[in-house]
């Protein structure tokens, strides 16, 4: 394969993931605050992508493996999170006290609808899509290293070193 086609791929897959994610979200099943943040950096490798494949070089791959392997950190610390390893943020886990709420204010029903973090809402083989997310991502930032060692001495734009 050559860099740009790795590059392609990496970006590539961030691009599908994002996707499932908002077709997840479209299905019924909304995002808490921890899977938005995994997000982030999935879009960002998507337009690390773009600009890799116009600009040679390893440092635009580099980036792409650090997107990924970031939202694969986010997805493992997620994934603690939902199955009690470690606490999460008490914005988005049932950690939070309810001192200072009325009763009206617990019986209501109108208002957004809070998603928690520690909550697994789907899984498939018994993990979450945390979970899942981690493995692709970690995958991914493979994709973006060799990427990198495929850019190695490379000086034209798209090189045609293969692996």
């Amino acid at each position: 394969m050559t860099r740009t086609q790795m590059i392609t791929l990496s970006a590539g897959g961030s691009a599908a993931l994002l996707a499932g994610a908002f077709l997840f979200q479209a299905l019924g099943y909304p995002p808490c605050e921890m899977c938005l943040w995994q997000r982030w950096p999935h879009a960002a490798a998507i337009l690390i992508g773009v600009l890799a494949i116009r600009i040679s070089g390893r440092f635009l791959p580099a980036l792409g493996a650090l997107a990924a392997a970031t939202t694969g950190a986010l997805g493992i610390y997620h994934t603690g999170v939902e199955r009690d390893w470690w606490e999460g943020p008490s914005s988005c886990t049932g950690g939070s006290s309810l001192e200072g709420l009325t009763g009206a204010d617990l019986l209501t029903i109108t208002g957004p609808r809070v998603v928690m973090c520690d909550q697994v809402s789907w899984e498939l083989f018994t993990l979450s899509m945390a979970s899942w997310n981690a493995i692709a991502s970690f995958t991914l930032m493979i994709g973006w290293i060799i990427a990198v060692r495929l850019s190695a001495g490379s000086t034209t734009k798209g090189s045609s070193r293969t692996l």
